[in-house]
């Protein structure tokens, strides 16, 4: 028998973790020796359980910094490297790729065909073209029109699994007993708890096999709720892609976003209420070049504030979605756009920060005016609540998706943002999905590898 080939799998908790389950872990011809680790703090250092990695393995994998990718490479004669994160410019794929092959290693992607798999029941998917575009709120519309229609949905999460792998192989939730139970970080319960509060089961975890096989189980449609700028981790009946006026060209310039563009069904360009006219016509062009197939449906985001008298006139300080504003560089986020329309002064935040949110302003230093709503884990936790504390306001505006009044104490009043998704025009997402349900339109990608079953 000839050597397994060795590899390494580059990612951030996610991806990385799919990749090996559906294509490396029961191959004896490969040999997978370490993943490496960026974007999500606390993930090097740490082993993917030999529970989860199989019998080849069982003492488990090494989760190790990006940063000693090379040095692993020559070590353990690495003769492939498989990039396998989201929401990066197609020129730092290929700067790490270089840095790889410098070393001694072959370079892959993994595509749809090989990492998709296939279930029993239909599947419609939203994804996006870079983090922060309105995926979230378009999955909840698409989850909220099927249940109208009497469907029982079932939403699966593109994985977060920041805690204890092993616990989280495969998570359900249903209450806001789940979600506390789990001890989540922000950003997961940033995710989870919208489709909950609206009676909507989620389940995400580390083995999709085994998370798709229980949700199915469950449901007479699935709506995956993409991750990042990923694509689905399953094959879709219908897949929904959302595209950002506000960053016109990055559909095109990051990666996997422009994948999810070229094997989108429909086209959502959102946020066409606030972008400039001539941003949303070259977002417009882009798509109609990338994939003439597609259908396009326009939308804004419009915002609600539950609380405006708090906001209106006063010194408040902005909390936005993490993930948006770090890693997706958007400079700002729904928060911001309502304090703005209600006249509200906003107080720079980056004074006052603490711990290690201090490290989060000089890693994005495009931030300038919000507070990214980081909680990878308790500690971060309470820096971001000591933050809000230290910052001389009248008021916090919350522009994250989950409510985190809920998860902080505060000194001061917090106003929550609200925004769905509401289209301009036609066609609509409810006029599509019931042509999809009712009427026989059948899009296609192509097929899946039978292997890849369920």
């Amino acid at each position: 028998m000839p050597e397994p080939v060795r590899v390494m799998i580059l990612g951030a908790g996610g991806r990385d973790f799919h990749n090996f389950n559906v294509y490396f872990r029961h191959r004896p011809d490969y040999r997978v020796v370490a993943f490496t680790a960026t974007q999500i703090p606390h993930l090097a250092g740490r082993r993917y359980p030999p529970e989860l990695a199989g019998p080849h393995y069982p003492d488990g994998i090494p989760i190790v910094p990006e940063e000693e990718m090379e040095a692993w490479i020559r070590r353990e004669q690495v003769g492939e490297v498989v990039f396998s994160y989201s929401d990066v410019p197609h020129e730092h794929v290929m700067h790490v790729a270089s840095r790889a092959m410098a070393a001694g290693s072959s370079v892959r992607l993994l595509g749809p065909q090989d990492t998709m798999l296939r279930v029993r029941v239909p599947v419609v998917a939203v994804g996006a073209v870079r983090t922060g575009c309105g995926k979230s709120q378009t999955a909840r519309k698409v989850a909220r029109l099927l249940r109208l229609w009497g469907r029982r949905v079932v939403v699966v999460r593109h994985p977060m699994a920041y805690g204890d792998l092993l616990a989280q192989a495969v998570q359900r939730f249903a209450s806001w007993e789940d979600l506390d139970r789990a001890a989540l970080t922000v950003e997961e319960r940033e995710e989870y708890e919208p489709h909950v509060a609206s009676g909507v089961v989620v389940y995400a975890g580390v083995d999709y096999a085994e998370v798709f096989r229980r949700a199915e189980a469950e449901a007479d449609v699935l709506v995956w709720d993409g991750g990042n700028n990923d694509f689905p981790f399953v094959w879709p009946d219908l897949y929904v892609v959302v595209v950002d006026p506000h960053r016109p060209g990055h559909e095109l310039r990051y990666h996997p976003g422009e994948v999810n563009l070229r094997m989108a069904h429909v086209v959502v360009v959102n946020k066409v209420d606030t972008a400039p006219v001539e941003a949303v016509e070259q977002v417009r062009r882009n798509v109609r070049a990338a994939n003439p197939a597609a259908v396009l449906v326009e939308a804004a985001s419009p915002i609600q504030v539950d609380h405006p008298e708090w906001v209106a006139g006063r010194r408040v300080v902005v909390v936005e979605d993490g993930p948006t504003v770090t890693h997706g560089e958007m400079p700002y986020g729904a928060g911001l756009l309502a304090a703005r329309a209600l006249g509200a002064v906003v107080v720079d935040p980056r004074p006052y920060a603490t711990g290690s949110l201090q490290q989060v302003f000089r890693d994005y230093p495009h931030l300038t005016e919000v507070l990214p709503a980081m909680g990878y884990g308790g500690e971060q936790l309470r820096e971001l609540a000591e933050t809000l504390l230290r910052v001389p306001a009248d008021a916090v505006v919350v522009g994250t998706p989950v409510d985190l009044r809920r998860l902080l104490q505060l000194d001061k009043p917090a106003a929550k943002v609200r925004y769905e998704l509401e289209e301009r025009g036609s066609p609509t997402l409810a006029e599509l999905l019931h042509a999809w349900l009712e009427e026989g339109w059948r899009p296609s990608l192509g097929r899946p590898r039978a292997q890849l079953d369920l």
